[in-house]
């Protein structure tokens, strides 16, 4: 296994290089989705082999002692800071450099001083479970996907961009450098190497999202830099406590030690912290919604279905921990109320991007608050919204990113009739946007299940934010859903600007959210249900049960009847259509009105976004303030009740 491992590391790498110096536009396409293709087939490989030897015996784990690649590791990490360091004096922010020293010369020193003494215990330092092959295949497969998305978008994106200097081998060497980094992240059981993984994330990131190089981008880059530099800290605090404390250097070995060790809570509570940033929940959740000034394929595989996962991630394994403590009602609290008021930030916003960057902050808080309880049946449903959210929340971006490069725009008011003017974009749309709210599409099937562990762990509070969250997330997700099947007599169809390599990526993702809710019985019982059983060391039974199951393959079969809807809609209709009442002045087109001047004015439908109520003027930075205080506050209490 550990071949195909290192293969999955440093392949992508490898990608990256290639890809960089391939200047020739065709065959940088080629080699891209060829190397797409083999990371997505050695990564089904490589799990379903792990899966086939480990069975019973997970997790698997080996021990990987070698200076050679410590002493590289360290290496990188000076790499790191140069070009953070370089680039924040370039733009004259030069508290990124501060950030960046306190992260990583602490881990630096400990690291060369463990090897100069020789007092480096043998120890794992890969672990291979369930979810960590849950989270490979979401890295390899979506990611293989949308790198393969990207080769076409690029081309069309600089067409509308002109301002945007086409530094396309650049962007997608980044991609594949980010691919190899999660991988790596993933796989770790020594901190210090998942340090050095999730500071590679931080700085990818921060590359990409400044790719356009305009004022905005830079700026948004580094608000996002100095937030995941800060959660780095808390990394690297927790690296120092648990080794001149506990003498340990694993995230297993930690896990291990049980909620009852005296002062456990100081690593948690900073472990927490560094996922909350990487995660965007408030109040760092600003660096998130400036990261949508990138290409769309970024958002989709760092902000949508990687990056921000590795933060979950890491709060799903710490999940043991956090029952009944400061911990956990640190992080419930926190998911809980990102998750209520980003909903209702998002019914505010038209841009598509935005109402995306709305919605997976507000899910990943979700998936945050499920792992702080600290339940089996709550961390269930945070791994299951997990996984149907990296999928179907990919699949969003992308057709928004395609529509965008068809049409001229990602506005969702100017979606008005895609079902007429571009049918199968509108198609994958549609099924996504059901991927996210409605039964039996996973999303919705994992919200039950945590509205059950809410009311088991007598979590009225996050019941509360559970049920006005839900309200608000079928508002905003209705609204785009009725923008896409509404349309005006005379409706023409657009010729889409999709490239193959488009289609190519939105296909598979599409069939994979429609195969996702068929198979999500499948997933819970082979994958979710034995990685609860190794956490908590106790056997768990379904979650879902038979008759929840028999009900949703009824609203499945309902929900099957959408694409004939769609091929409905989307044909011509030839039969004479009675013109729409506009008080007895409609023009004769549906789309004019004659005004009590005698003048004639275009009709226009528009969404009701309640900007008075619920815009980002009103309740943004409020919000912000009230989750920096509280999250400023309990860990105050945590550290210093534990010191």
């Amino acid at each position: 296994m550990v071949p195909g491992l290192l293969f999955l590391i440093f392949f992508p790498f490898l990608m990256a290089v290639l890809t960089y110096y391939t200047k020739d536009e065709r065959k940088r396409t080629a080699l891209v989705i060829g190397g797409s293709i083999v990371i997505m087939a050695v990564d089904i490989i490589f799990v379903a082999g792990c899966y086939k030897q480990g069975t019973s015996d997970f997790p698997l784990t080996f021990v990987y002692r070698a200076h050679l690649a410590d002493f590289f590791i360290m290496l990188c990490e000076v790499f790191l800071v140069g070009v953070v360091s370089y680039l924040s004096v370039k733009y004259k922010k030069y508290y990124c450099i501060l950030l960046s020293l306190i992260g990583t010369v602490p881990v630096l020193v400990l690291d060369i001083s463990k090897m100069i003494s020789g007092s480096v215990p043998e120890s794992e330092h890969i672990l291979i479970d369930n979810i960590t092959l849950i989270m490979c295949v979401i890295i390899g497969v979506v990611g293989g996907i949308i790198c393969i998305y990207a080769t076409g978008y690029l081309h069309d994106y600089h067409e509308h961009h002109t301002d945007v200097e086409n530094r396309a081998p650049y962007f997608q060497a980044l991609l594949f450098v980010f691919i190899g980094a999660m991988f790596g992240l993933v796989t770790s059981d020594n901190l210090s190497w998942i340090f050095f993984f999730w500071e590679i994330t931080s700085v990818t990131s921060f590359l990409l999202i400044g790719y356009p190089r305009s004022e905005e981008s830079v700026t948004n880059s580094f608000r996002a830099l100095w937030m995941n530099l800060l959660g780095g800290c808390g990394f690297t605090f927790t690296i120092l406590f648990c080794w001149y404390m506990y003498e340990s250097e694993n995230l297993s070995e930690l896990l291990e030690l049980g909620a009852d060790m005296p002062g456990i809570i100081i690593p948690v509570v900073l472990l927490s912290f560094a996922a909350l940033t990487k995660s965007a929940q408030m109040p760092f959740s600003r660096w998130l919604l400036g990261a949508m000034v990138a290409p769309t394929p970024s958002s989709a595989l760092l902000h949508s279905a990687t990056m921000v996962k590795a933060g979950v991630y890491l709060l799903i394994r710490l999940s043991p921990l956090m029952d009944g403590n400061l911990s956990g009602i640190m992080i419930t609290t926190i998911g809980g109320f990102t998750f209520f008021a980003s909903s209702l930030l998002a019914i505010s916003v038209s841009d598509g991007k935005k109402v995306l960057a709305y919605s997976t902050i507000s899910n990943l808080g979700l998936i945050t608050a499920c792992a702080g309880v600290g339940h089996t049946e709550a961390v269930w449903a945070a791994v299951m919204l997990l996984i149907f959210h990296a999928v179907s929340k990919s699949l969003m971006f992308l057709a928004v990113g395609a529509v965008e490069n068809s049409t001229g725009s990602r506005d969702i008011e100017d979606m008005h009739g895609l079902i007429i003017k571009l049918p199968k974009l509108a198609f994958v749309m549609i099924v996504g946007i059901c991927g996210m709210f409605l039964a039996p599409f996973g999303m919705l099937v994992a919200k039950w299940a945590a509205l059950k562990a809410y009311l088991d762990s007598n979590n009225i509070l996050l019941v509360v934010f559970l049920v006005f969250g839900s309200a608000t997330t079928l508002f905003y997700w209705g609204k785009w859903l009725g923008k896409l099947f509404a349309y005006m007599h005379q409706s023409e169809r657009l010729r889409g600007n999709v490239h193959k390599s488009e289609w190519g990526a939105i296909y598979p993702l599409t069939g994979l959210v429609i195969a996702l809710c068929v198979l999500f019985p499948v997933v819970g019982r082979c994958l979710i249900q034995p990685e609860l059983a190794y956490m908590f060391g106790e056997e768990i039974g379904a979650v879902i049960n038979a008759d929840d199951i028999r009900i949703m393959f009824m609203m499945l079969m309902m929900i099957a009847i959408l694409p004939v809807m769609t091929w409905i809609l989307s044909r011509r209709n030839r039969e004479k259509m009675t013109m729409a009442y506009m008080a007895g002045v409609n023009a004769g087109d549906d789309r004019h009105y004659i005004d009590s001047f005698g003048g004639v004015r275009p009709l226009y439908l528009s969404n009701w976004y309640m900007d008075y109520f619920f815009g980002e003027g009103k309740i943004l930075k409020p919000s912000l303030f009230i989750a920096a205080v509280f999250l400023v506050s309990i860990m105050i209490l945590s550290i210093g009740g534990a010191l």
